[in-house]
């Protein structure tokens, strides 16, 4: 016999059962999530593929990937006042579908023009998906079951972008780049009829279609889409010494002060701010935003980093980089069962601490770090992001009235993207400002009088006469490019020691987090 106390919440064994019909269409819907944000990443490795099957420049195919953040970041709060005014089976039909017609359009693309359109038009319409899905697991699902549902969405958030580069990898090397997109048409087929069939959770509201803020949409759109574009080329254009970054940060603080007077001021505004009155919620995005910066932030510096210094193609760098996941898939189950008998906050500690300490061991990275010396630091990494990550969707969602969620689902997705965006932005500036001065540093140790460095030329010099080649200028070439290669990879360790300060000084904060009351299952006899 369990004893009852007037504060205990009881909660009954039927308020616990979710019918099958719900559980299918749940996992429908995480499906689609996962292809959405496959496809962030799905590319990145593959860019070189797809810019010479469309005959595109460096700068030009980059905004294959840009063009799909810069929509998807719009969409992702824009999607709970469409949840409620359409309900979310209509809106997330209507999004798998498009997903689906999108990517196949981008298999067709013909030129580089083509393809950047049809990739907004991919990002804008499935970033529908994401928010969706977060919103019905904390909405359908009793908090008994949230050991089981938090891990798989947790597991799907942070393993898609991650393996992202592994999946494209082999399908442009085994088949072609098209195939990078047309992997999605067959299951968004199903995924589209599955949630059409399947989904019940809520119904539509056109009626807040005559109060739609249209103000406070074109606000949203410029602040976000510009904030988002200033992000990503601001580190490649050297920031406001280019125009173009100068005339979007314009159009970023106006749509700013457009958006947030309208959330403030609207009936009805098209992002509802209020669920950042919950402290929870408040810090869970926070957590969210550097889990962000964490999670993007490494899935573009190691591939960069075996591409650019280890000389790795597509193939390579996704079979190097498929630890991670594997970490992560292991990792689900096991901070599932812990965030029923652990604190989040130490669940959210241990996270941070095995984040920190993957990134700590890689500031001793050497030009010659292969798979093995990745391995440690990359199950590190994604142990780290699991165990982290359900804690906080649980923390930032898991509090909160069902009226408000779908709404904050959409603030809380945007987080982690913009924590994305915020952190390519910095690691990339930091990459080139730390490369030119270590090459500066290190130039001046090779210059002429230094005894080790005219050893090395002459040795250098020595091996290339033999070959038959001018020994002299093509020694200073090597030692250029030695020069430059060492600069660049103490940049790296410049930047991992930048995220070990990052994620350590999270741990702080986590005592900030008030803990989520739960309720007590107790035997009906």
């Amino acid at each position: 016999m369990s004893s009852i106390t007037a504060d205990t919440p009881v909660v009954r064994a039927d308020a616990d059962h979710v019918p099958m019909r719900r559980v299918l269409a749940f996992m429908a819907m995480v499906f689609g999530m996962f292809m959405s944000i496959l496809d962030i990443q799905i590319v990145s490795a593959s860019l070189a593929e797809i810019q010479a099957g469309l005959s595109a420049s460096s700068d030009e195919v980059a905004w294959v990937q840009t063009a799909y953040l810069i929509a998807e970041v719009i969409m992702i709060p824009l999607s709970g006042f469409l949840a409620r005014m359409l309900s979310t089976r209509i809106l997330f039909t209507l999004a798998a579908a498009g997903f689906t017609a999108a990517s196949a359009l981008c298999a067709t693309a013909s030129n580089i023009d083509q393809m950047i359109l049809y990739r907004a038009l991919q990002g804008f319409i499935g970033g529908a998906m994401i928010p969706s899905v977060f919103a019905a697991a904390f909405t359908i699902f009793p908090p008994s079951k949230r050991a089981v549902v938090s891990p798989m969405i947790g597991l799907v958030a942070t393993l898609a972008p991650t393996i992202g580069p592994t999946v494209g990898g082999y399908l442009s090397h085994a088949m072609s780049w098209h195939w990078l997109f047309l992997v999605n048409v067959p299951f968004g087929i199903v995924v589209t009829l599955a949630v059409w069939n399947l989904v019940d959770f809520d119904k539509p509201d056109l009626s807040l279609f005559s109060r739609f803020d249209w103000y406070g949409l074109f606000g949203m759109a410029a602040f976000l889409g510009a904030l988002e574009y200033v992000l990503e080329e601001g580190p490649l254009d050297d920031w406001f010494e280019d125009e173009v970054i100068v005339v979007m940060t314009v159009v970023l603080v106006v749509g700013a002060l457009v958006f947030f007077w309208r959330a403030f001021t609207a009936k009805e505004p098209i992002v509802d701010l209020t669920a950042f009155k919950n402290r929870n919620f408040a810090f869970g995005s926070l957590f969210s935003f550097i889990m962000g910066v964490g999670l993007y932030g490494l899935t573009y510096l190691y591939p960069v980093y075996l591409g650019r210094i280890r000389g790795y193609d597509s193939l390579m760098i996704g079979e190097t980089m498929f630890v991670s996941g594997m970490a992560m898939f292991f990792t689900a189950p096991i901070s599932g069962k812990l965030s029923t008998r652990l604190d989040p906050r130490v669940m959210m500690a241990i996270g941070f601490v095995s984040f920190g300490l993957g990134t700590w061991l890689m500031t001793g990275i050497t030009h010659d770090w292969d798979f093995y010396e990745l391995l440690i630091p990359q199950i590190l990494r994604g142990f780290g992001l699991m165990m982290a990550m359900v804690p906080i969707n649980n923390i930032a969602l898991g509090t909160l009235a069902p009226q408000v969620i779908k709404g904050a689902s959409g603030l809380y997705n945007l987080t982690r993207n913009l924590g994305g965006a915020v952190g390519l932005a910095l690691i990339n500036t930091m990459i080139n400002d730390r490369t030119a001065l270590h090459y500066d540093r290190l130039a001046e140790r090779v210059r002429w009088g230094s005894q080790v460095a005219e050893d090395r030329m002459a040795e250098i010099a020595a091996n290339l006469s033999a070959a038959g080649i001018d020994g002299n200028q093509a020694a200073i070439g090597q030692m250029v490019q030695l020069v430059k290669r060492e600069a660049s990879v103490m940049a790296f360790s410049d930047v991992f020691l930048f995220l070990t300060g990052l994620f350590v000084a999270l741990c702080a904060l986590c005592v900030f987090v008030q803990k989520p009351k739960t309720g007590v299952k107790v035997d009906a006899h």
